[in-house]
């Protein structure tokens, strides 16, 4: 399977994902620039976190506008998995492949610390390893990530089993219900707060953000791969 890391400028978790696919999966993946104009080639796409564009205006706002954004949008649409990991999941929203918005910790102060996370549904091919309700460890590191959206969005979140991942000990940021993870309609992008990729081996404190890359190469191959 091969994996496109977006950077953008600003972009400073690329690395992060980047070691996490390669050297903890041993999956194809390459850096692609803001400007890029094909993603044909790429069965994956990773959009890391950071500041990009200096986070002006709004967090993933101007990313919105690069061109390879277009190019993300057509691969979510043509199904392929797309997982946006903080800034990355701002840009997501604001780009309208994921609903709501990210706004200011209700303490509205940046956050860099490890926290419980509930896996509130197993059954999204970025969850699959994982078990129903399990707690697992991953880091967060943000200002920006008070998720909120309006009753009807979240209504439909609920109806449409859309919660992927919530907050399980503390709320660290405010967010609506808890909310750290949710996937769109399709279950195809997957945006989330915390850094999975931050957790990918036991030398970097712990390993439980590993099953979410596995769980996607696992899904991608079993569609993709003839067991002829």
């Amino acid at each position: 399977m091969k994996f496109a890391v977006i950077v953008f400028p600003g972009s400073n978790c690329d690395l992060d994902m980047y070691h996490a696919i390669k050297d903890e999966l041993g999956e194809e993946v390459e850096y692609v620039w803001h400007d890029e104009q094909d993603l044909s080639g790429f069965d994956g796409i990773l959009l890391p976190g950071g500041f990009s564009y200096g986070d002006y205006l709004r967090c993933g706002a101007i990313s919105r506008f690069s061109n390879v954004m277009s190019e993300v949008v057509k691969a979510a649409e043509a199904g392929k998995p797309v997982l946006g990991i903080c800034n990355g999941f701002q840009v997501l929203t604001e780009a309208g492949l994921l609903p709501g918005a990210l706004l200011r910790n209700k303490n509205l102060k940046f956050m860099c610390r490890t926290v419980d996370l509930k896996v509130v549904n197993n059954e999204t091919q970025f969850t699959s390893a994982y078990k129903k309700d399990e707690v697992i460890q991953i880091p967060i590191a943000h200002g920006e990530g008070n998720y909120y959206c309006d009753e009807e969005t979240l209504a439909k979140l609920k109806e449409n089993n859309q919660i992927v991942f919530t907050y399980a000990s503390e709320n660290p940021n405010g967010s609506l219900e808890d909310i750290a993870g949710i996937v769109n309609e399709k279950r195809n992008v997957l945006g989330m707060m915390p850094h999975p990729e931050r957790a990918a081996n036991e030398i970097m404190g712990g390993s439980d953000g590993l099953a979410l890359f596995k769980s996607i190469v696992k899904q991608w191959r079993e569609t993709h791969v003839s067991h002829a």
